[in-house]
């Protein structure tokens, strides 16, 4: 059976971040945990966006660097606070809340699925 779009590239987005992941661990003290990762991912054949062998195969993504995960993390910070500045300037950390959390929103800018359903149902 097909699947939606959506979905498609949702599982490609989370087969990604396990690939970073993995790869992200196998460059730290954690060598372990990150073999125990790729087992379990090539047990549970998690598949690339592409259609490839995601942690297992190093050699095919050799363009990612390991420190790629944290500097996409190191980015996000800068790029989020240009939109909605956080209420502590300077703080940069990924385990914030409210103003301090990566996935705040301006005020009046949230919306969730129950409410836009309510304003947009015909």
């Amino acid at each position: 059976k097909a699947q939606p779009e959506s979905l498609r590239r949702s599982l490609g987005l989370h087969n990604e971040l396990y690939y970073l992941i993995a790869r992200f661990l196998q460059s730290g003290p954690c060598k372990k945990s990150a073999q125990v990762l790729v087992e379990e991912l090539e047990e549970h054949q998690v598949r690339g966006s592409r259609g490839l062998r995601c942690p297992g195969t190093v050699a095919v993504n050799a363009h990612i660097p390991p420190d790629y995960l944290l500097r996409i993390c190191e980015r996000l910070g800068p790029l989020l606070d240009k939109e909605i500045p956080q209420s502590v300037l300077g703080v940069q950390t990924l385990l914030g809340v409210g103003r301090q959390s990566l996935l705040r929103a301006a005020k009046g800018k949230v919306f969730s699925a129950r409410v836009a359903a309510f304003c947009f149902d015909e």
